[in-house]
């Protein structure tokens, strides 16, 4: 007997979760569709539910919310049936850090980083316990580049980078996938919401190319897909760099250059 996929998709009404909606709906799964703009979700639903005949659902949920992100966690712990979940919804802010509202700050990490982490955790016990399931989580390579002057969306993205190779290492040997994909500036809603000037925009990545890329990655089995990157050796050495340094955080004594 053959178990219908079912993934629950945040951020889904727009933009790249739109776009996941659409191709996973493709590929069969039935969808849980999160997003705070209801008629956006109930017009995406119907018309994928009308070209493909799988099952949607939608909740209306601003994740920023503590009783809506409640609500959504709670979906995740009780409905059996979902086997993957999309942790997509994120918001980008303005890079002056000096100038930069408080209180945007707080709702920033509240959505990249709090929810991300709150959803994740919602799902990975039972998953964990049935001994499969799948966590893709939308970090950026923003993450990997304090260089481009996005001091809190680049630190809040690195958090999701490092929550999914975390939980990678905790949650792998038990059957979870768990995927980081690492867009960079990719042609979504995001940048009008966050108060940038349309007209002044790089050339960026099309979302379909974007998700495409990133449905690849996980058919390949990526941990870590950038999708823009051309050779990957260049993570490899960047990971393996890392990992070097491991030993020495287990000495006991400071370098012997502090201590000339």
């Amino acid at each position: 007997m053959t178990t219908t996929p079912k993934t629950l998709i945040t951020g889904a009404s727009s933009g790249i979760g739109a776009v996941y909606a659409d191709r996973l709906a493709k590929r069969g799964h039935d969808l849980v569709l999160v997003a705070r703009d209801k008629a956006r979700l109930d017009e995406i639903a119907a018309k994928l539910h009308a070209e493909t005949a799988v099952s949607i659902e939608v909740i209306a949920a601003d994740l920023t919310n503590e009783a809506d992100l409640v609500a959504v966690e709670a979906k995740l712990r009780e409905d059996a049936a979902i086997s993957t979940l999309v942790n997509n919804a994120g918001a980008s802010g303005a890079g002056n850090f000096a100038l930069a509202d408080p209180n945007e700050i707080s709702r920033l990490i509240s959505l990249n980083v709090t929810a991300v982490t709150r959803l994740a955790n919602a799902v990975a016990g039972r998953f964990a316990k049935q001994g499969n399931g799948t966590i893709i989580n939308i970090a950026s390579v923003v993450g990997l580049a304090p260089e481009l002057h996005m001091a809190v969306y680049g630190a809040t993205k690195a958090f999701v980078l490092f929550l999914s190779q975390g939980l990678q290492a905790e949650l792998g040997p038990r059957g979870v996938r768990v995927q980081a994909v690492l867009p960079a500036a990719t042609q979504t809603d995001i940048w009008r919401r966050s108060g940038a000037d349309m007209n002044n925009l790089p050339p960026m990545m099309k979302v379909d190319d974007l998700v495409d890329a990133a449905l690849s990655g996980l058919d390949q089995g990526e941990l870590i897909t950038i999708p823009p990157l051309s050779d990957t050796s260049m993570w490899d050495a960047y990971q393996a760099a890392r990992q070097a340094m491991l030993p020495d955080f287990a000495g006991t004594k400071p370098a012997p250059r502090y201590t000339v």
